[in-house]
C-alpha cells in the first residue's frame, strides 16, 4: 500500500505570529512568569509575535475539566489564517482526551507548524493522521524559558528547520553538555540558577552496519500507552520503511517498563518493518551510568524479534533532555552506521 506524502508547511519568518496553546496540563495558568519569560524570548531571539489561544492561560483545574475547548483552541488555531505556527506551552499526560473533539479536515485544510514534545505525541499524530508533517521538538516553558537563557543548540535547531532550509543537513550532536536536572519553577527565585550540564558524549552507534534510509515516526513512550490501540495510531503500512524515534519523559521510566513497550512494538510486527530507531537520553532522575541497560534492552528486543540487523542510534538530543534539536515527522532521513551520521534527506518545510 502506497502511504499519502504529508503536507509540509511553510517556513516562518520574523514578524509571523504564533499561538501559545495548552494542550495538556495549564502550566501557564500555574506559571505565568514562566510562559512570559518563554514568550519574551520567541519575540526578541526569533522575531515571532506570539499570542494565546482563548483558554491557553486558564488555572490547571479548569484546563484539565475542559477537553473540549483545549481541543477548540486547537481547531481556531489551526482555521485562523493569520496565525503561521501553534507552539505547545508544555507536555502533561491526558491530552488524549481531546480526540473525540478533532476535525482532521480542518488541519488538512490550513497546514502550518506545529511543535511540542512528551504529551504533544498525541497532537502530532492527529496531525499525521490529517496528513500534515509536525515537529518534535522545544515547548514555550521548558525551553523557550530555560533558567538563565536559551540553549545555542536548540536557538540552532530553530532557526535550521523551522525558518531554513533543510535539505542535506546533518544533525549535529550537541557538545556543549546536557541536562535533565529539575528545579521547582514554583521556586521564581530557581529561574536565576543555570541548570548543571553533564559532559556531551557522543552518540552511540549500538547496532547495525551500513547505510539506511526511512521516515520519522515515533514519540514519547510513555505517551504510547494512551495512543496504542486508538484511531491515532499508525497502522502496520504507516510504520512500515520508517525511522522510529522514541524517548522516555521526565518521570524516569524503569527499564523493565522500557523493554515492555519495546516487546509491544515487536509483537505488532512494528520492529520488523523498521529501518532504524532513534533514541533519545533517557529522562528524569536516571543515572547515567544507568544509560547502558535501556541500550541493552534495545538490542535484546531486537534479538528476541529477529531484528540485529537494526541500525540503532542511542544518547541522542531530543525529548526529555536538553538541549534538543527537532524531528519533524514524515521526513525522510538517512543513518549512516559506518560513518556514524545522521541526516535530513529533504526540507521540513516549503
Amino acid at each position: 500500500m502506497m502511504i499519502k506524502k504529508l503536507q509540509k508547511p511553510a517556513k516562518l519568518h520574523p514578524g509571523d505570529k504564533i499561538a501559545a496553546i495548552t494542550l495538556s496540563w495549564g502550566g501557564a495558568g500555574a506559571l505565568p512568569y514562566r510562559y512570559e519569560i518563554g514568550k519574551k524570548r520567541l519575540e526578541d531571539i526569533f522575531g515571532l509575535k506570539v499570542v494565546e489561544t482563548k483558554h491557553a492561560l486558564k488555572d490547571p483545574d479548569w484546563i484539565y475539566n475542559n477537553p473540549k475547548a483545549r481541543a477548540n483552541d486547537l481547531m481556531e488555531a489551526f482555521a485562523d489564517k493569520s496565525i503561521k505556527g501553534i507552539f505547545a506551552m508544555i507536555g502533561g499526560d491526558e491530552s488524549i482526551r481531546l480526540l473525540p473533539y478533532i476535525d482532521y479536515s480542518i488541519i488538512e485544510k490550513n497546514p502550518k507548524i506545529f511543535m511540542g514534545y512528551s504529551d504533544s505525541t498525541v497532537t502530532h499524530l492527529m496531525c499525521y493522521k490529517a496528513g500534515l508533517s509536525s515537529f518534535y521538538g522545544p515547548c514555550i516553558m521548558v525551553d523557550f524559558a530555560e533558567n538563565i537563557e536559551m540553549f545555542p543548540y536548540c536557538i540552532q535547531s530553530i532557526r535550521q528547520v523551522l525558518f531554513g532550509n533543510t535539505q542535506s543537513k546533518e544533525i549535529l550532536p550537541n557538545k556543549d553538555g546536557w541536562t535533565t536536572e529539575f528545579l521547582d519553577w514554583f521556586n521564581p527565585d530557581n529561574q536565576q540558577i543555570k541548570r548543571q550540564l553533564q559532559p556531551a558524549k557522543p552518540w552511540q552507534y549500538i547496532q547495525g552496519k551500513g547505510s539506511v534510509q526511512g521516515h520519522l515516526l515515533g514519540g514519547c513512550l510513555d505517551s504510547f500507552l494512551h495512543i496504542n490501540g486508538t484511531s491515532l495510531w499508525p497502522t502496520l503500512d504507516q510504520w512500515q520503511d520508517a525511522v522510529l524515534f522514541i524517548e522516555t519523559s521526565e518521570r524516569g521510566m524503569e527499564i523493565d517498563r522500557f523493554i515492555d513497550h519495546l516487546r509491544n512494538l515487536g509483537a505488532q510486527n512494528i520492529l520488523a518493518v523498521l529501518k532504524a530507531i532513534l533514541f533519545g537520553r533517557p529522562g528524569g532522575p536516571i543515572n547515567p551510568d544507568q544509560f547502558i541497560l535501556y541500550d541493552q534492552g534495545l538490542i535484546k528486543v531486537c534479538k528476541e524479534f529477529g531484528r540485529v540487523d537494526l541500525p540503532i542510534v542511542t544518547h541522542m538530543d531530543f525529548g526529555h533532555t536538553d538541549p534538543k534539536f527537532i524531528l519533524p515527522y514524515g521526513l525522510q532521513v538517512e543513518i549512516d552506521c559506518d560513518q556514524k551520521r545522521v541526516v535530513f534527506l529533504e526540507d521540513a518545510i516549503h
